[in-house]
Order: C-alpha cells, then structure tokens, then sequence
C-alpha cells in the first residue's frame, strides 16, 4: 500500500487516491454475501451465504487482486456507484463518508485495532457459510442489523 495521507478518511471521498479509497474498507465483509432481490417489489434480503472466495472465518477475501477473474460479477465498490449500492449498511465507512457522517468509533483507522469490527458484531466473520455448500439462498435470509451500532450514535 502507498503513502496514506494523514486522517484521509475525513476527506471528502472524491479527494481519496485508490490506496487510501482501499484502506477505507473496515473488512466487515458484508459486500461478499450474496443477496436475495425480489422482482416485484425491488426488495433486497441480506443472505448469511458467503461468495466463493470469502474466508467464512476471517471475513477476508482469498484472492482480492484476482477476483474479478472467478467472480465476474462481483462488485467494485467506486465513487461513481456507491451512492446507488443502497444494501450497504449504515456502518458502512464508504456509505458513512458518502453521506457526510464520520467513521464508526471501531473502526481500525481510528483504533488501530482491525479486530474491532468483530467485536462491533458488525463483520460476518463467523456467522457466514460458503455458497458451495448453502443450498436455496431464500433458506439463508437474516438480519443481523448493524451490531453494537445503534440509531443514537449513527445521529451524532
């Protein structure tokens, strides 16, 4: 990873370099579970089923340079597209940025403490199984909401 400046993520996100847009991410992993959209409604249910290339345990990708080479369809997160990504959740330290809000307070780039967003109860390491092994997706709905981050402190 290249220089980061200091306290980049109060920028604003469009003045993010790609390695600092990068660092951003909390690794919570919420973006690599598949979700259940129905046709009629538009509605979106979040899935505990993990892609592929998700390590279920640590919430990490296996391969995240070469991902796009095994999962075509899986979703590069950009400045472009992330105000139309409307599943990420409130947590989220882009949607967060996106929408003006600081980060979460366990946030690593806060804390230096990766680990902080497990305790938060906020990353699916753990609590995820791999779509090679999950059979229906419509078997796997949950909702996990966003952990110890409640409404009060999302308003602050």
């Amino acid at each position: 990873m290249g220089a980061l400046r200091d306290r980049f993520w109060e920028r604003p996100l469009a003045d993010l370099n790609q390695d600092e847009w990068e660092a951003l991410c909390d690794g919570c992993g919420r973006c690599c579970l598949h979700k259940v959209e129905y046709e009629d409604t538009g509605e979106i249910e979040h899935t505990n089923v993990a892609c592929k290339l998700l390590d279920t345990q640590t919430a990490r990708c296996t391969d995240y340079a070469h991902r796009k080479a095994f999962v075509p369809d899986c979703l590069r997160l950009t400045l472009r597209i992330v105000d139309d990504v409307t599943w990420l959740p409130s947590t989220c330290a882009y949607r967060r940025r996106a929408d003006n809000q600081p980060l979460p307070h366990w946030h690593y780039l806060l804390t230096g403490d990766r680990e902080g967003v497990v305790r938060a109860g906020v990353s699916v390491a753990g609590r995820v199984i791999c779509e090679d092994e999950a059979g229906p997706l419509e078997h796997h709905v949950v909702d996990w909401g966003d952990g110890e981050y409640d409404d009060e402190e999302a308003a602050a």
